[in-house]
């Protein structure tokens, strides 16, 4: 393994290096960087161009200058050794720059990336489970016309139907009884094809799905909560539970005993700390949140340990997952009690889904505020990037789970008597996912390069920001520090996945 670990290193620093010289050559020839200062009027125009020579080392050879760059970025991965990525033509460091624009970039892919690999998945699954269905019909549908739209056009619809119309109508947040009869009907036709069964199990959730959305979306119309939400002592312990137990149910099953215990014991911790943190909670920031999740995950694996009898690894994952996904609910509705100052702060006016920028302007606030601020400029173009990768993983996550329930082994499985719960987790989803981790190593790096466009639409200051100024003033040191970047990336994400192969199939080993 180490062997094989350092020839990938090597190959993969050769690589850099060739490639790097072919983009500092296109730069550099695609636009002369002097351009604007030549078509200038300024009294002292010679002395700028002398002095912008003098930055960009423009009186070198392409070369030469690519060398320098390259020593210089050498540097960057040596402590103390003086990183040094150049200056931009208006002598700013390109390594400043940098540390900013992959901030926010970085940010920003990392939610959507998540949020595609795990809802494309799921979606995946349930449409292979639900083959020729409604719902794979459904499912099959959005996905193609997701992977049609391109992303401009689908940050164009998100900012007039979901921001504009959306703040919009908080100026009375209430549901008429036309959109809650449709939307229940709609939630009940849907769950119940997803769920499926025998027709009195069916009927039996269309119905229940149909009473609690009506009744939901009555009730958030009658009391405003879309301007004061809050999950509430009541809800967030029920939602603690209810993660507890899906979790049982999707890892180990109704009948294991030890999962239940560990589940329980997880979720009555996480109960008691919901009530005991909420007089600290206003206090905390954002090291204190992650202290809370490392506390979480100790205590979902503790008791997993603990509790788990003859299988501690499964008993250790449900207290873990069951351990992150309450705190989740306690930090969730933390944020949901500021939404209110949030949106009534004079910087907000009420309308609090952004459609340009990063950050409010001058928006003064704690760090829930700050946070809620956060997210609110995020959730467009998360969603933008999100979909046109969620149309992708849907679609190979269905192809891999139809191939591998087709398999032999399945066959046997079932023909065992196994549960079917027991097939496809344990047994089907795993070898599912060995095509997909592939889409995910290309995508990462397709997904860096393709908010270029999306930030450009939002107006979102990160790595595109910084490649489009550079591009367009012919000036390589920005665009270098773009590319060693998106480089560096889908290098990393495709050795990741040669060894997420050997982990996945005990076939395939790394030599």
């Amino acid at each position: 393994m180490l062997s094989y670990v350092l020839r990938r290193i090597g190959v993969s620093i050769l690589i850099l290096i060739a490639a790097s010289l072919l983009m500092y050559v296109l730069v550099a020839w695609s636009r002369d960087p002097l351009q604007d200062l030549y078509a200038s009027s300024s009294p002292n125009k010679e002395q700028l161009i002398l002095q912008r020579i003098q930055w960009l080392h423009l009186d070198q050879p392409i070369i030469l200058r690519w060398l320098n760059w390259l020593g210089g970025a050498a540097r960057c991965v040596v402590p103390f050794a003086g990183c040094d990525l150049g200056v931009t033509i208006q002598n700013q460091s390109v390594q400043v720059l940098l540390a900013r624009a992959v901030g926010s970039t970085l940010q920003l892919v990392t939610a959507a990336t998540v949020l595609a690999i795990v809802l494309g998945i799921t979606v995946g699954i349930v449409s292979a489970l639900r083959q020729y269905s409604a719902v794979d019909y459904t499912f099959t549908f959005a996905s193609f016309f997701l992977y049609s739209l391109p992303s401009f056009l689908m940050g164009v619809l998100l900012k007039v139907f979901v921001a504009i119309g959306f703040n919009d109508w908080l100026r009375d947040p209430v549901f008429s009884w036309a959109v809650i009869i449709v939307v229940s009907l709609v939630a009940g036709l849907f769950w119940q094809a997803v769920i499926g069964g025998n027709r009195q199990r069916r009927l039996t959730v269309f119905a229940a799905s149909v009473i609690v959305t009506g009744l939901m979306m009555y009730l958030m119309s009658v009391t405003s909560w879309f301007l004061n939400p809050s999950l509430g002592p009541i809800l967030s312990p029920l939602l603690i539970i209810a993660f507890g137990a899906g979790m049982v149910l999707l890892i180990a099953g109704t009948r294991a005993r030890f999962a239940w215990r560990t589940a329980g014991a997880v979720a009555i911790v996480l109960v008691v700390a919901y009530f005991a943190l909420q007089p600290f909670l206003p206090a905390f920031n954002g090291w204190g949140l992650f202290l809370l999740f490392v506390l979480a995950l100790g205590v979902g694996l503790l008791a997993g340990w603990l509790l788990g009898e003859h299988d501690k690894g499964q008993a250790m994952r449900i207290g873990a997952l069951t351990g992150l996904l309450g705190m989740g609910v306690i930090i969730l509705d933390q944020f949901m009690r500021n939404w209110n100052a949030y949106l009534t702060n004079p910087r907000v006016n009420g309308r609090p889904i952004a459609t340009v920028g990063s950050q409010t302007p001058n928006l003064q606030g704690d760090f829930w505020i700050q946070g809620i601020d956060t997210f609110t400029h995020l959730l467009l173009p998360t969603i933008s990037l999100m979909l046109i990768s969620f149309a992708g993983y849907t679609r190979y996550a269905r192809g891999g789970m139809l191939e591998v329930l087709n398999q032999d082994y399945i066959r046997t499985a079932r023909a065992k008597g196994l549960p079917e719960r027991t097939v496809v987790v344990r047994h089907a989803f795993r070898n599912s996912l060995i095509p997909i981790t592939t889409i995910v190593a290309a995508d990462v790096g397709g997904l860096i390069g393709g908010a270029i466009i999306t930030e450009r639409i939002f107006a979102f200051s990160g790595m595109g920001a910084l490649f489009n100024t550079g591009l367009q003033a012919g000036d390589p040191n920005p665009v270098m520090a773009y590319f060693i970047v998106i480089a560096i990336f889908a290098i990393t994400f495709n050795f990741i996945a040669d060894l997420a192969y050997s982990a996945l199939d005990p076939r395939v080993r790394a030599k």
